[in-house]
């Protein structure tokens, strides 16, 4: 009986982990993952913002990240004379955690399997390694405002 909910117990928790953030809305930003909301935050530097409602009308430069779609996607582009914020590789997140630079990592339930990815470090709110799958992974949870 205890293998039974030790199991079941396992299994909620993965499914827990890995169920997608429905409020996240993803934003591209000089080629690195951010979110809307913390965009949001910095809206003096912000030049522009383009809203992709559907993965189908995604331009060029972001059909790689058409997994991030499901809410929509935004496309950021800073003033000129901002620059950029910064930001590192998920493998460079994942080697810092441990984890082979090629593993997995999820943000608010959303898989990212290329480690060449960047993301923006505003964006965290929190890093753990957890067990997804039965593997471990860097779970990230966003800022949330």
């Amino acid at each position: 009986m205890k293998k039974i909910l030790y199991s079941l117990l396992i299994f909620a928790s993965a499914t827990l982990f890995a169920q997608k953030n429905p409020t996240v809305k993803f934003a591209i930003c000089n080629d690195a993952v951010g979110t809307v909301a913390m965009f949001d935050v910095k809206k003096e530097f912000v030049q522009s913002v383009n809203v992709f409602k559907a993965k189908t009308n995604l331009p060029q430069n972001l059909k790689k990240y058409d997994y991030l779609a499901e809410n929509g996607l935004a496309e950021v582009k800073f003033k000129k004379d901002f620059g950029t914020l910064d930001f590192m590789t998920l493998g460079n997140y994942n080697a810092q955690n441990g984890l082979p630079k090629d593993a997995s990592v999820f943000i608010e339930g959303y898989e990212f399997k290329d480690p060449e990815t960047k993301i923006f470090a505003d964006m965290i709110a929190d890093t753990k390694v957890q067990t997804v799958d039965g593997k471990k992974a860097l779970v990230i949870t966003t800022i949330k405002k």
